[in-house]
């Protein structure tokens, strides 16, 4: 997990009316909330409306949480809340759809778990990604493009050799791995987080 006094620290910097730290709490925390609503089968309309309650309910308490560095878990307990809000709703109207409580997945406390770890992990390798050198940026940021560049293509356009490619991404995955954003994920076990970043 994060460290607990980053989350607090940006915490209480958006508070304090700290754009880039209410950007970053968003960035960080939006696929939590995404992945939560998914998990209650919301339709896409519905899922923007719970995102957009979710984050508005953090506006106005943003100043009032007990415990800031709980913050994943406080925004995983209202978006859940939301969602099922959205389902009692649309079951009153329709009347035949199974009630909230049958769409919930088992174990639920583990998989929002896991889903703060995992957006605790994005936004770790974010950051990481973040101060690596543009040259390492440019390279990682073409394997792993939707489809990824041929080394071929790698080649040209970064103007460095084919059989460079390799050891340089190798270079560049280490380096990635040793920033201070991943330090947490790392001791937990290298092999897992290794797989996630590469």
């Amino acid at each position: 997990m994060a460290d607990d006094r980053t989350v607090a620290a940006l915490v209480e910097r958006a508070a304090a009316g700290d754009q880039d730290a209410w950007n970053e709490l968003v960035d960080r925390y939006a696929p939590l909330v995404w992945s939560i609503c998914m998990r209650y089968h919301l339709s896409k309309q519905d899922v923007e409306d719970v995102g957009q309650t979710v984050w508005l309910k953090l506006v106005e308490h943003l100043g009032t949480l007990r415990t800031p560095a709980a913050l994943p878990g406080w925004l995983a307990r209202v978006t859940a809340n939301e969602c099922l809000r959205v389902l009692r709703a649309a079951r009153k109207q329709d009347g035949f759809s199974p009630s909230p409580e049958e769409l919930l997945p088992p174990a639920e406390a583990e998989m929002v778990e896991q889903e703060i770890i995992t957006a605790e992990l994005n936004a770790a390798v974010r950051q990481a990604f973040a101060l690596l050198p543009a040259r390492c940026r440019q390279l990682l940021s073409m394997l792993i493009s939707d489809p990824p560049h041929s080394y071929q293509e790698i080649s040209v356009i970064l103007e460095i050799p084919m059989g460079s490619i390799g050891p340089q991404r190798q270079r560049c995955l280490r380096r990635l791995r040793e920033c201070g954003a991943l330090a947490d994920f790392l001791d937990e076990g290298p092999d897992a987080t290794t797989q996630e970043v590469s």
